[in-house]
């Protein structure tokens, strides 16, 4: 049966691991979370965090909630400033002592190698969007071979939506796990800022779970979609009708 859907209120349906609380005091975001992000060994490196990257424990569909987004035209790019609307990058919003950019080496990385409690210094990523698998070491000329990718690409949130959001719903969204992945760099570069209608993942594997990803972040952020863009992920999500959210 097609599940209906209806958004009461903005970030309904938030779980898991990523926000327990969310707290605003003079103009900044604090997240507490399980630390989840921190405790996870090299053994149970691929153990999907709960609320970070396991699909809706309730069974919700993809396909549905792609159909609950509203279909709109692109918003004008006038005064995107990444640093402003999203605040700087990387944050340690949830306030665990690290930035948002070690955090999520730290938990998609395998056989990491730290220096102290966060800066992740090597590990090895199995990366989901070519499905190669890539040694790591950071360094001025190694570092960008791994980077964190924004699921739903910060000015493509920006042009469908995020101006109607707050600062700190904006800032939450820029850092939102759900909405970051440890990736090859070369092929993030190449997706820049696309949405699904002029971009997808090479490993054609992937490419359900990553729009799936993009309309679960949508859904919890109140965006919307371009007819392109829902056309793109419908056709992606045909190949996959059992494909679950992430709420």
């Amino acid at each position: 049966m097609t599940r209906r859907w209806r958004r009461t209120k903005r970030f309904a349906g938030v779980s898991g691991a990523f926000i327990a609380a969310i707290a605003v005091i003079a103009g900044c975001i604090a997240f507490v979370t399980d630390g989840s992000l921190l405790t996870r060994s090299a053994a149970d490196a691929q153990t999907p965090v709960p609320g970070l990257s396991t699909p809706s424990s309730d069974g919700s569909l993809a396909i549905d909630v792609l159909a609950a987004l509203p279909v709109k035209g692109r918003a004008p790019k006038t005064g995107y400033d990444r640093t402003e609307m999203f605040g700087t990058a990387w944050m340690d919003v949830d306030r665990n002592g690290c930035d948002t950019r070690n955090d999520i080496l730290a938990r998609d990385l395998t056989d990491e190698v730290l220096e102290g409690r966060c800066t992740v210094l090597a590990g090895v990523l199995v990366d989901p969007y070519t499905g190669k698998t890539i040694h790591f070491r950071r360094g001025s000329q190694t570092s960008t071979e791994v980077q964190i990718d924004h699921v739903v690409a910060l000015m493509n949130a920006w042009e469908t939506g995020a101006q109607q959001l707050t600062q700190a719903e904006r800032v939450a969204l820029a850092n939102d796990p759900l909405n970051l992945l440890a990736v090859d760099g070369p092929t993030n570069q190449q997706k820049g800022a696309g949405d699904a209608a002029t971009w997808l993942p090479p490993n054609k594997a992937f490419r359900c779970e990553y729009v799936a990803r993009q309309v679960s972040v949508k859904f919890r952020y109140g965006l919307w979609v371009t007819r392109a863009e829902r056309d793109a992920i419908a056709r992606v999500l045909k190949t996959c009708p059992d494909q679950r959210a992430y709420l």
